[in-house]
């Protein structure tokens, strides 16, 4: 029988969310501002100011992160959705490559960690109670650090895969 589960989760805004969407929008009121004191653009004022709002509104928009975990038979795949328009996978693996997956208030995680420099940070808060991390190991040795929050179905499913290897 074939186990396939989904989670998603939206990454909580942040201060520095705040900050670069205040900062693009000041932004596009300055440049529109300083375009229409140009004189030979006064027939194209209303589409740069559209065109300038249009772009603002992208780029605010693109801050909405979500993340989507996916198991397929002890498989995960990880996906970052921009805006719920772009998709891109940021990691994908098999439970046997995994070192190790332990809920972050396990006491698992100690300071070797610390030294992984690959690292996917693919949750809603690292203040979240929910936070899991996993060691994963590439073909080439390159070690993989991942913060994720896998959904309880899913911690059971890598327990039939990897049973010495999960810890809650």
């Amino acid at each position: 029988m074939d186990i396939f589960l989904e989670k998603i989760v939206k990454r909580k805004k942040t201060v520095v969310d705040a900050l670069v969407t205040i900062s693009i929008i000041l932004s596009a009121i300055l440049l529109i501002l300083f375009l229409t004191m140009l004189p030979f653009l006064q027939t194209l004022i209303p589409l740069l100011v559209v065109g300038v709002g249009y772009i603002a509104y992208i780029l605010v928009r693109n801050r909405n992160i979500e993340y989507e975990y996916i198991v397929t038979n002890g498989d995960l795949d990880i996906d970052m959705i921009i805006a719920q328009r772009k998709r891109k996978r940021i990691f994908t693996g098999s439970c046997q490559d995994f070192e190790i997956i332990a809920k972050m208030t396990s006491g698992q995680y100690n300071n070797s960690y610390d030294n992984i420099k690959k690292r996917i940070n693919a949750v809603t808060s690292m203040d979240s109670q929910d936070v899991y991390f996993l060691v994963s190991a590439k073909d080439g040795g390159e070690k993989v650090l991942v913060f994720f929050e896998p959904h309880p179905k899913m911690v059971e499913s890598f327990k039939k895969y990897i049973p010495r290897k999960v810890f809650e």
